[in-house]
């Protein structure tokens, strides 16, 4: 993986998707409804987790979900919408008294922050394990490489006050035209995300990879490749992320 070829090994992959819709060949989005299962799924919210809690996915969890369950009105669609991401008015708060699937603190920074809408960690050849946890948004000495995404720059009175608002809100909107949920899967490809990255190294005084906070040298590229502005610069093309088979 990466631009050393690294041979690597996950330790975690889980992403939050939301505000899932169904698009008409006339481009119309059809908003779909979650089913409300009170373990994956929530309002329109939906904790997709692909670690098992085995071997070098021990700090995870047992149960894996690999599938988004919902109904939607009787119609032809073409294609499908959703965003990768917690949406903002649910994204900050205490995790510890939300409803699953936003109880699990491993997927949360801070009130601040909030949620991380995607979490990937990984050894690899040059970095081959994690010692400690990474401090949220930077420092800590873990080895190992990451990409966290969550929303950055958050204003608010402390850590555990709701902000008003994000400079990076970090939110990705994936569309995926001419999509029949009949004969197409959604794919999910970190290895597209890193093809730049040099995962074998870690920028000295940032945390481990990439997770979204400014001035991580590690990060333009990861986050380019996510499609996401970063440090105020613009998006540099289209996400790489997620696409269809």
């Amino acid at each position: 993986m990466g631009t050393t070829k690294s041979t690597i090994t996950p330790s975690d992959f889980r992403l939050y998707v939301s505000q899932v819709e169904l698009l008409t060949a006339d481009g119309k989005a059809v908003p779909v409804s979650l089913t409300q299962d009170k373990t994956w799924q929530l309002e329109n919210i939906a904790l997709l987790d692909f670690e098992n809690g085995q071997g070098p996915c021990r700090n995870g969890t047992p149960v894996t979900n690999m599938s988004v369950r919902s109904s939607v009105p009787v119609g032809n669609y073409s294609g499908v919408k959703f965003t990768v991401g917690v949406p903002f008015e649910r994204n900050h708060g205490d995790p510890t008294v939300s409803p699953a699937p936003l109880s699990s603190t491993a997927m949360f920074w801070n009130w601040r922050g909030g949620y991380k809408f995607i979490k990937f960690d990984m050894a690899s050849s040059g970095q081959p394990a994690v010692t400690a946890p990474p401090a949220a948004h930077g420092g800590g000495n873990a080895s190992g490489f990451s990409v966290h995404l969550g929303s950055t720059v958050c204003a608010s009175a402390s850590r555990t006050h709701a902000p008003s608002g994000c400079q990076n809100s970090n939110r990705m909107e994936i569309r995926l035209p001419e999509f029949n949920s009949a004969s197409n899967v959604v794919v999910i490809d970190m290895g597209r995300v890193l093809v730049n990255s040099n995962v074998d190294i870690n920028t000295a005084g940032t945390s481990p990879g990439c997770m979204s906070f400014p001035k991580d040298a590690d990060c333009p590229a990861v986050m380019g490749a996510l499609g996401m502005a970063y440090d105020g610069a613009p998006a540099t093309g289209p996400q790489r992320l997620i696409s269809k088979q």
